[in-house]
Protein backbone atom coordinates (compact mmCIF):
# COMPACT_ATOMS: atom_id res chain seq x y z
CA UNK A 1 0.00 0.00 0.00
CA UNK A 2 1.34 3.41 -0.98
CA UNK A 3 -1.37 5.79 0.15
CA UNK A 4 -4.71 5.64 1.96
CA UNK A 5 -7.52 8.12 1.39
CA UNK A 6 -10.10 8.18 4.16
CA UNK A 7 -13.16 10.22 5.08
CA UNK A 8 -13.70 11.46 8.61
CA UNK A 9 -16.55 9.04 9.26
CA UNK A 10 -14.61 6.09 7.82
CA UNK A 11 -11.60 6.95 9.97
CA UNK A 12 -13.77 6.76 13.07
CA UNK A 13 -15.24 3.41 12.00
CA UNK A 14 -11.94 1.87 10.97
CA UNK A 15 -9.39 3.08 13.50
CA UNK A 16 -7.52 -0.25 13.32
CA UNK A 17 -6.97 0.08 9.56
CA UNK A 18 -5.88 3.70 9.77
CA UNK A 19 -3.55 2.93 12.69
CA UNK A 20 -2.02 -0.04 10.86
CA UNK A 21 -1.42 2.14 7.79
CA UNK A 22 0.26 4.86 9.84
CA UNK A 23 2.42 2.29 11.68
CA UNK A 24 3.49 0.85 8.32
CA UNK A 25 4.59 4.28 7.11
CA UNK A 26 1.75 4.66 4.62
CA UNK A 27 0.68 8.19 3.84
CA UNK A 28 -2.90 8.75 5.07
CA UNK A 29 -4.88 11.59 3.49
CA UNK A 30 -8.25 12.89 4.67
CA UNK A 31 -10.83 13.45 1.91
CA UNK A 32 -14.43 14.57 1.70
CA UNK A 33 -17.30 12.18 1.07
CA UNK A 34 -17.64 13.60 -2.43
CA UNK A 35 -13.97 13.00 -3.17
CA UNK A 36 -14.17 9.44 -1.84
CA UNK A 37 -17.18 8.78 -4.06
CA UNK A 38 -15.31 10.03 -7.11
CA UNK A 39 -12.33 7.78 -6.31
CA UNK A 40 -14.46 4.69 -5.74
CA UNK A 41 -16.22 2.52 -8.36
CA UNK A 42 -19.02 1.49 -6.00
CA UNK A 43 -22.43 3.10 -5.57
CA UNK A 44 -22.09 3.27 -1.78
CA UNK A 45 -18.37 3.74 -1.05
CA UNK A 46 -17.07 2.81 2.40
CA UNK A 47 -14.91 5.92 2.64
CA UNK A 48 -11.58 4.09 2.38
CA UNK A 49 -9.59 4.07 -0.86
CA UNK A 50 -6.02 2.77 -1.04
CA UNK A 51 -3.35 2.97 -3.72
CA UNK A 52 -1.62 -0.43 -3.79
CA UNK A 53 0.81 -2.50 -5.82
CA UNK A 54 -0.58 -4.81 -8.50
CA UNK A 55 -1.46 -8.31 -7.34
CA UNK A 56 -0.25 -10.50 -10.20
CA UNK A 57 3.07 -12.35 -10.09
CA UNK A 58 5.15 -14.04 -12.82
CA UNK A 59 3.93 -17.44 -14.01
CA UNK A 60 6.96 -19.22 -12.63
CA UNK A 61 6.30 -17.72 -9.21
CA UNK A 62 2.62 -18.72 -9.22
CA UNK A 63 3.52 -22.29 -10.20
CA UNK A 64 6.60 -22.78 -8.07
CA UNK A 65 6.93 -25.86 -5.93
CA UNK A 66 4.64 -28.79 -6.72
CA UNK A 67 1.18 -27.39 -7.48
CA UNK A 68 -1.67 -29.90 -7.40
CA UNK A 69 -4.63 -27.80 -8.51
CA UNK A 70 -4.74 -24.66 -10.66
CA UNK A 71 -7.55 -22.75 -12.36
CA UNK A 72 -6.84 -21.28 -15.80
CA UNK A 73 -9.22 -18.69 -17.27
CA UNK A 74 -9.05 -18.29 -21.04
CA UNK A 75 -10.98 -15.49 -22.74
CA UNK A 76 -13.23 -14.81 -19.75
CA UNK A 77 -14.37 -11.21 -20.22
CA UNK A 78 -16.91 -10.89 -17.41
CA UNK A 79 -15.18 -9.61 -14.25
CA UNK A 80 -17.90 -11.01 -11.99
CA UNK A 81 -17.37 -14.51 -13.36
CA UNK A 82 -13.59 -14.24 -13.17
CA UNK A 83 -13.65 -13.01 -9.59
CA UNK A 84 -16.10 -15.71 -8.56
CA UNK A 85 -13.91 -18.43 -10.08
CA UNK A 86 -10.96 -17.03 -8.11
CA UNK A 87 -13.12 -17.25 -4.98
CA UNK A 88 -14.08 -20.85 -5.76
CA UNK A 89 -10.47 -21.80 -6.51
CA UNK A 90 -9.39 -20.33 -3.19
CA UNK A 91 -12.13 -22.21 -1.32
CA UNK A 92 -11.18 -25.48 -3.03
CA UNK A 93 -7.57 -25.07 -1.95
CA UNK A 94 -6.15 -24.39 -5.41
CA UNK A 95 -2.54 -23.33 -5.67
CA UNK A 96 -3.01 -20.51 -8.19
CA UNK A 97 -5.34 -18.82 -10.67
CA UNK A 98 -3.97 -17.98 -14.11
CA UNK A 99 -5.51 -15.43 -16.49
CA UNK A 100 -4.66 -16.33 -20.10
CA UNK A 101 -5.29 -14.67 -23.44
CA UNK A 102 -7.91 -11.93 -23.75
CA UNK A 103 -9.20 -12.40 -20.22
CA UNK A 104 -10.38 -9.58 -17.96
CA UNK A 105 -7.79 -7.80 -15.83
CA UNK A 106 -7.68 -9.45 -12.36
CA UNK A 107 -7.33 -5.95 -10.89
CA UNK A 108 -10.70 -4.89 -12.30
CA UNK A 109 -12.73 -3.52 -9.40
CA UNK A 110 -15.71 -5.81 -9.99
CA UNK A 111 -13.40 -8.81 -10.33
CA UNK A 112 -11.71 -8.04 -7.02
CA UNK A 113 -15.05 -7.52 -5.25
CA UNK A 114 -16.51 -10.73 -6.72
CA UNK A 115 -13.53 -12.64 -5.33
CA UNK A 116 -14.44 -11.37 -1.81
CA UNK A 117 -10.75 -11.08 -1.00
CA UNK A 118 -9.58 -14.35 -2.56
CA UNK A 119 -7.35 -12.52 -5.06
CA UNK A 120 -5.24 -11.66 -2.00
CA UNK A 121 -5.09 -15.27 -0.76
CA UNK A 122 -3.51 -17.20 -3.61
CA UNK A 123 -1.08 -16.39 -6.44
CA UNK A 124 -2.56 -14.66 -9.49
CA UNK A 125 -0.64 -14.63 -12.77
CA UNK A 126 -1.58 -13.52 -16.26
CA UNK A 127 -0.27 -13.71 -19.81
CA UNK A 128 -1.72 -12.69 -23.15
CA UNK A 129 -0.18 -15.85 -24.62
CA UNK A 130 -2.32 -18.90 -23.92
CA UNK A 131 0.48 -21.17 -25.09
CA UNK A 132 2.86 -19.67 -22.57
CA UNK A 133 0.43 -20.42 -19.74
CA UNK A 134 -0.16 -23.97 -20.95
CA UNK A 135 3.58 -24.63 -21.31
CA UNK A 136 4.18 -23.32 -17.79
CA UNK A 137 1.47 -25.61 -16.41
CA UNK A 138 2.96 -28.66 -18.13
CA UNK A 139 6.44 -27.75 -16.93
CA UNK A 140 5.03 -27.68 -13.41
CA UNK A 141 3.74 -31.24 -13.85
CA UNK A 142 0.09 -30.31 -14.35
CA UNK A 143 -2.32 -32.06 -16.69
CA UNK A 144 -4.43 -29.60 -18.69
CA UNK A 145 -8.10 -30.52 -18.43
CA UNK A 146 -10.64 -28.41 -20.31
CA UNK A 147 -14.10 -27.91 -18.87
CA UNK A 148 -16.26 -28.30 -21.97
CA UNK A 149 -20.01 -28.88 -22.01
CA UNK A 150 -19.71 -30.66 -25.36
CA UNK A 151 -17.01 -33.14 -24.29
CA UNK A 152 -17.73 -36.85 -24.74
CA UNK A 153 -16.11 -37.74 -21.40
CA UNK A 154 -17.46 -36.54 -18.06
CA UNK A 155 -16.48 -36.02 -14.44
CA UNK A 156 -18.12 -39.23 -13.24
CA UNK A 157 -16.13 -41.42 -15.60
CA UNK A 158 -12.90 -39.54 -14.87
CA UNK A 159 -13.48 -39.94 -11.14
CA UNK A 160 -14.01 -43.71 -11.46
CA UNK A 161 -10.74 -44.00 -13.39
CA UNK A 162 -8.89 -42.03 -10.72
CA UNK A 163 -7.92 -39.32 -13.21
CA UNK A 164 -9.04 -36.47 -10.93
CA UNK A 165 -6.42 -37.38 -8.34
CA UNK A 166 -3.66 -36.31 -10.74
CA UNK A 167 -2.14 -32.80 -10.55
CA UNK A 168 -4.54 -30.78 -12.68
CA UNK A 169 -4.86 -27.38 -14.30
CA UNK A 170 -8.55 -26.89 -15.05
CA UNK A 171 -9.08 -24.70 -18.13
CA UNK A 172 -12.27 -22.62 -18.20
CA UNK A 173 -13.59 -20.50 -21.07
CA UNK A 174 -16.13 -17.72 -21.26
CA UNK A 175 -19.72 -18.40 -20.32
CA UNK A 176 -20.98 -17.19 -23.69
CA UNK A 177 -18.53 -18.91 -26.04
CA UNK A 178 -16.69 -21.56 -24.05
CA UNK A 179 -13.27 -22.66 -25.29
CA UNK A 180 -12.34 -22.47 -28.97
CA UNK A 181 -11.38 -25.58 -30.91
CA UNK A 182 -7.82 -24.27 -31.11
CA UNK A 183 -7.58 -23.98 -27.31
CA UNK A 184 -9.23 -27.37 -26.77
CA UNK A 185 -6.70 -28.96 -29.12
CA UNK A 186 -3.89 -27.73 -26.88
CA UNK A 187 -5.27 -29.32 -23.71
CA UNK A 188 -4.67 -32.92 -22.64
CA UNK A 189 -8.32 -33.84 -22.32
CA UNK A 190 -11.79 -32.34 -21.96
CA UNK A 191 -14.49 -33.21 -19.45
CA UNK A 192 -18.07 -32.11 -19.01
CA UNK A 193 -20.14 -31.83 -15.87
CA UNK A 194 -22.97 -34.36 -16.24
CA UNK A 195 -26.44 -32.83 -16.34
CA UNK A 196 -29.00 -35.10 -14.67
CA UNK A 197 -32.01 -32.80 -14.92
CA UNK A 198 -33.57 -30.62 -17.55
CA UNK A 199 -31.15 -27.68 -17.34
CA UNK A 200 -29.38 -26.93 -20.60
CA UNK A 201 -26.09 -26.07 -18.93
CA UNK A 202 -24.36 -24.62 -15.87
CA UNK A 203 -22.96 -21.13 -15.64
CA UNK A 204 -19.20 -20.69 -15.53
CA UNK A 205 -18.80 -20.19 -11.80
CA UNK A 206 -21.00 -23.17 -10.92
CA UNK A 207 -19.22 -25.46 -13.38
CA UNK A 208 -15.86 -24.29 -12.05
CA UNK A 209 -16.96 -25.04 -8.50
CA UNK A 210 -18.02 -28.58 -9.42
CA UNK A 211 -14.80 -29.29 -11.33
CA UNK A 212 -12.39 -27.79 -8.82
CA UNK A 213 -14.05 -29.46 -5.85
CA UNK A 214 -14.11 -32.81 -7.65
CA UNK A 215 -10.33 -32.60 -8.07
CA UNK A 216 -9.79 -31.27 -4.55
CA UNK A 217 -11.82 -34.13 -3.11
CA UNK A 218 -9.87 -36.69 -5.13
CA UNK A 219 -6.57 -35.20 -3.97
CA UNK A 220 -7.62 -35.29 -0.33
CA UNK A 221 -8.86 -38.87 -0.62
CA UNK A 222 -5.57 -40.01 -2.08
CA UNK A 223 -3.62 -38.16 0.63
CA UNK A 224 -5.50 -40.04 3.36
Amino acid sequence: MHELFVTEAAAERNTDIVTAAVDAGVRVSSVTDRAAASLSETVTPQGLVAVCDLLDVPLEHALRGTPRLVAVLVGVSDPGNAGTVARVADAAGADAVLFAGDTVDPHNGKCVRASTGSVFHLPIARSREVGEVFDACRSAGLRLVAADGHATDDLDAASLRGDLARPTAWVFGSEAHGLSDAVLARTDTALKVPIYGGAESLNLATAAAVCLYASAGAHRSRAT
